[in-house]
């Protein structure tokens, strides 16, 4: 973790403290957790909260990705990169007299980052889980047997045991990328000067993200994407919102990128792609991989324990998150296709559940919303239009776009939408997207519809402050009782109502 200035070494003190003296192992553990994330975190502070005797086991740092390279870093460097947006469009506004350029110090915006960061490490310290009565050893877990692993050159027996080893970036196979030193996740929150320009491979969330901020930042963005628009997943309308704010940073976004190849000279990066008929090329000061992530299962020895695993997709587990193993169970990014730290966290939960109390708990059940944190942002839950066709259901799509909400129309963020699909014939919401302003926080009011079993009727009768984002959600509730008016209905109101004025 570098550079080694006083907020970097705060953090490893906390998250990786040297000097630390694994315990001794005396008995059986109820619980062995291997895996110091989110996941990891949660099932052991939970479990022992219970009253469980436990185990976690971490090779690196605690807090996984979310709290190191991930969330963390990641949301406090948007939010500079959201203020420099905010003072260059402030003229709209009405604010006059501004400097015509904005000037950055990104070795500020990064020392930032690092001194927020080591500020929130408390929460996932190893001290913190001491306190807990969580016996915490650091080192590479390696199973032994069927309910044995060995740390550090001890031997840990468990009644059960949670794998939650999480994932790291993937490389792609792209001719010349090993011969460049390139960024990833891992290694773009060390970075202590502006690069001047980078080629991001990969157009999901966090390729999206780090292009929108590095270049509000000031670096020159090239974004190389295979599929027909970024964040690909997604309903195509609401990620061309997302392209077109990238593209009005000015991010160069080449979608339907084919036959990518680097090639590094002279310190720089020379880059060739082909987007239909044309050819791209560019030189730039680094690059970034951002093209999909790899579960972490090397050396764990999982074939002595009976564990089945893809190295693609991860740990095979059932709907109750138990392995081939029945000692042993997983969560989070190790097993799961929902890589999020909110996901690993309800994943937890679940393998408490069913490893500890022989519950029957599903992940299944869990309804598990996303966000990309661009601006706008662009969030989603539940089933795609797509999905339901593959399934056979009939879905009502409603829409109320931002540029009608009087909220979005006095700060000036009119772009984008949220919609909701409806089982066709009632009110229940089957899947959600937002993109807008706040569309991370308006995704959650309609999975606490969805999770709770409340129609969009229940929410369009629900007040809700004026003016405000999320009165949006409310309108689609009015927009809904409006379709159930049937024609026949309205005609005879009409001839109701016309009897009134003949009195």
């Amino acid at each position: 973790m570098t550079p080694q200035d006083e907020y970097n070494q705060t953090l490893d003190s906390l998250v990786h403290p040297s000097g630390w003296s694994n315990p001794v192992p005396v008995g059986k553990y109820n619980l062995v957790v291997i895996g110091a994330g989110t996941a990891g975190l949660v099932t052991a502070a939970v479990a022992a909260g219970l009253g469980a005797r436990v185990a976690l086991v971490e090779r690196e740092r605690m807090g996984g990705d979310c709290l190191n390279v991930g969330c963390v870093p990641s949301k406090a460097i948007l939010a500079s990169a959201r203020s420099v947006a905010a003072v260059r469009e402030a003229s709209s506004l009405g604010v006059q007299h501004l400097p015509e350029d904005v000037e950055i110090s990104f070795s500020q915006v990064m020392e930032r980052m690092r001194r927020l960061r080591a500020g929130i490490a408390p929460d996932d310290s190893a001290s913190r889980f001491r306190n807990l009565g969580v016996d915490v050893y650091f080192g590479q877990a390696c199973f032994t047997g069927a309910d044995t692993l060995a740390v550090g050159g001890r031997e840990l027996r468990f009644r059960r045991a949670v794998i939650a080893t999480g994932a790291r970036a993937a490389a792609p196979d792209i001719p010349g990328l090993q011969g460049v030193d390139y960024l990833t996740n891992e290694s773009i929150f060390s970075l202590t000067e502006l690069p001047e320009s980078m080629l991001v491979i990969g157009g999901g969330a966090i390729g999206c993200e780090m292009s929108q901020a590095f270049a509000r930042l000031g670096s020159r963005i090239f974004l190389s994407e295979p599929s027909a628009h970024i964040l690909s997943r997604e309903e195509p309308d609401a990620s061309r919102v997302v392209q077109n704010a990238l593209i009005r940073d000015g991010v160069r976004i080449f979608t339907g990128a084919k036959e990518l190849s680097l090639h590094r000279e002279n310190g720089r990066v020379n880059f060739k792609l082909r987007t239909g008929d044309t050819t791209e090329s560019g030189v730039v000061e680094k690059v970034l991989v951002a093209a999909g992530r790899r579960p972490n299962v090397d050396g764990l020895g999982l074939e002595r324990a009976g564990v089945e695993c893809d190295p693609l997709h991860g740990i095979v587990v059932d709907d109750r998150l138990r392995t081939s193993n029945p000692l042993i169970f997983a969560a989070g990014d190790v097993c799961s296709r929902y890589r999020f730290t909110h996901a690993a966290d309800f994943m937890a939960r679940t393998v408490i559940s069913n490893a500890l109390f022989f519950g029957r708990a599903k992940v299944s059940r869990l309804i598990i919303p996303w966000a990309t944190y661009t601006d706008p942002e662009l969030a989603h839950v539940g089933l795609y239009p797509r999905d339901a066709e593959e399934q056979g259901i009939s879905l009502t799509t409603l829409t109320r776009e931002f540029r009608e909400v009087h909220r979005c129309i006095l700060d000036g963020r009119t772009e984008g939408f949220v919609r909701v699909h409806l089982k066709k014939g009632s009110d229940r919401i089957l899947g959600a997207t937002v993109v807008g302003p706040h569309a991370a926080d308006m995704i959650s009011h309609l999975t606490f519809a969805m999770t709770n079993r409340i129609g969009l009727g229940g929410i369009g009768a629900t007040i809700h402050p004026y003016p405000t984002h999320g009165e949006a959600i409310r309108q689609l509730g009015d927009m809904y009782r409006r379709t159930r008016l049937k024609p026949s209905i309205t005609a005879l109101l009409k001839r109701y109502f016309s009897l009134f004025r003949r009195i």
